[in-house]
């Protein structure tokens, strides 16, 4: 009986198995978070901002702290998985979307500790204070930097869908943050103001966990390739990938 050698099984590199598990955990982590805002948000009819819901004496705040937390620690997670991701744009490419995730999510971390005073007013004239000044600083700079990290996605190399998706994520997440915040500081339509708030930060915590799970799954194919041996080499690259999706390309 003729013998037929079996060739050895190749098995995916860590480093795209570890990635992709980072992208999946932090798509699950940012996705508890805010099913827990939501929640918070249904649970009262009052008229409150995102953040009021943390505020001190608020019924809603440690629900609110655990999410900011676990967004915090989601994004950390995906920023490690995109850590790879850069833009083309000749301004948007200065720096990666992972850092900017990764500044976005300690800012949401630090505001998760810092949580606005009751009311959750503005910090200027009588009502300021150095509590407000803090979380609502870390808040805005927070949702920033994840509108840039929206739109410096929507210029890599990758999926045509995603890129799109972060284009429109990051446009409208920061023109419905920017109304609402209008709104809050003019003191006009508050209740207006507040559910735009809520949506931009849907979109954004959306965006964000689809990010993850593109990433997640980009990866799986990498090791599902990589287990199969495959290998391809691109003219004129700059690098050589084992069959790698264009999400996954770090290194």
């Amino acid at each position: 009986m003729p013998f037929t050698e079996t060739p050895p099984r190749s098995f995916p590199s860590a480093s795209v198995v570890a990635r992709a598990a980072a992208a999946l955990i932090g798509s699950v982590l940012v996705g508890v978070a805010l099913a827990l805002i939501w929640l918070a948000r249904l649970s009262t009819d009052r008229v409150l901002y995102v953040s009021g819901l943390g505020a001190d004496g608020e019924p809603t705040a440690g629900a609110f702290e655990i999410a900011l937390v676990l967004l915090a620690l989601g994004g950390f997670c995906v920023a490690a998985a995109a850590r790879g991701l850069r833009a083309t744009a000749p301004v948007l490419r200065a720096w990666t979307p992972a850092l900017s995730i990764v500044i976005a999510s300690a800012l949401f971390l630090l505001a998760s500790q810092v949580p606005c005073t009751a009311g959750c007013p503005l910090p200027v004239g009588d009502t300021f204070s150095w509590q407000d000044l803090v979380h609502t600083t870390a808040a805005v700079l927070a949702f920033a930097l994840a509108a840039v990290a929206m739109l410096q996605t929507s210029f890599v190399d990758g999926r045509r869908v995603l890129r799109t998706l972060s284009l429109g994520a990051g446009i409208s997440t920061a023109v419905v943050a920017a109304a609402g915040g209008l709104l809050s500081l003019l003191r006009f339509r508050t209740d207006v103001g507040s559910i735009l708030e809520l949506v931009a930060t849907t979109i954004g915590m959306g965006w964000l966990m689809i990010l993850g799970f593109a990433i997640s799954h980009a990866s799986a194919l990498d090791a599902a390739q990589e287990q199969h041996g495959v290998v391809r080499k691109e003219r004129g690259a700059d690098r050589i990938r084992s069959a790698r999706h264009p999400l996954v390309f770090a290194r």
